[in-house]
């Protein structure tokens, strides 16, 4: 019950502070101001953190949220230390429907009718086209992506999906095998696409001991299947650990400091 009552009042703390999604066009977004990028057909709102380290770049990503909250407000904070901490810009990124991102093409992850979005290829490659405008944007010719949950996951695919986008990617609490969840027919995660994957991309895979919604087996599971595949990957453990900000846990910190340092 405790950690149920953690998670919620977690949720509804960021809520009270969410802005209302919209139909945004790429004029209107243009006239937003820095903090927004128009990709893939979405508006997107960012917060930026600067760095000095040129040609670097950090991309966090979220989970899922319910409908409307405002992950800013929880994520920037967690980008502007880890900017202090890489001397590196940082950048927290609010997926469709979420702070004040457009809902153009997607709703948010957490929407009623809607189910495993986050497994969809075009949502995955609708992801990739924001990553590719951020990178473009800051010049960026290596890319860190730290993503939690769902983040998690669709970073995961999208390292089969676009090959060489991105170099490091620090995983915390995701799902790599969507099918031994769902059912449902034409969803994707990274073991459809592993093979694809660049054997230079460098992977960090963080579980926390508590983590009750994605247990540590199936961040091990993927480990020794990436170990066999011969991918540069690494196992972090969270030692009691829940699954929210499983991503800005103590371990997880020290093993993004230690991957961008490479």
């Amino acid at each position: 019950m405790f950690k149920k009552a953690l998670i919620l009042s977690s949720l509804l703390l960021v809520s009270n502070l969410s802005l209302n999604a919209a139909k945004i066009t790429e004029n209107e977004c243009s006239k937003k101001g820095e903090n927004f990028i128009f990709a893939g057909n979405e508006c997107i709102q960012y917060k930026k953190f600067s760095g000095e380290e040129e040609g670097a770049l950090n991309i966090i990503v979220h989970g899922t949220w319910k409908d409307g909250t405002d992950t800013l407000a929880r994520y920037a904070p967690f980008a502007e230390d880890l900017a202090m901490r890489t001397d590196i810009t940082t950048i927290a990124v609010a997926l469709p429907g979420y702070s004040g991102s457009s809902t153009n093409k997607f709703t948010s992850l957490s929407h009623d009718g809607v189910e495993n979005l986050a497994a969809k290829k075009e949502y995955v490659e609708f992801l990739g086209s924001l990553v590719e405008a951020l990178k473009e944007k800051y010049q960026a010719n290596k890319l860190t992506y730290i993503g939690h949950s769902a983040g998690c996951m669709m970073g995961a695919t999208l390292t089969g999906v676009k090959p060489d986008l991105i170099n490091n990617i620090v995983c915390a609490g995701g799902v790599y095998n969507v099918h031994e969840k769902s059912k449902e027919k034409g969803l994707i995660s990274i073991v459809d696409v592993l093979d694809n994957v660049s054997k230079n991309t460098k992977f960090v895979l963080v579980y926390g001991t508590a983590d009750d919604i994605s247990k540590p087996e199936v961040t091990k599971d993927f480990y020794k299947l990436a170990k066999e595949k011969g991918f540069d990957v690494k196992l972090v453990e969270a030692v009691d650990a829940p699954h929210i900000d499983l991503d800005m846990t103590t371990e997880s910190k020290d093993a993004i400091e230690e991957i961008v340092a490479d």
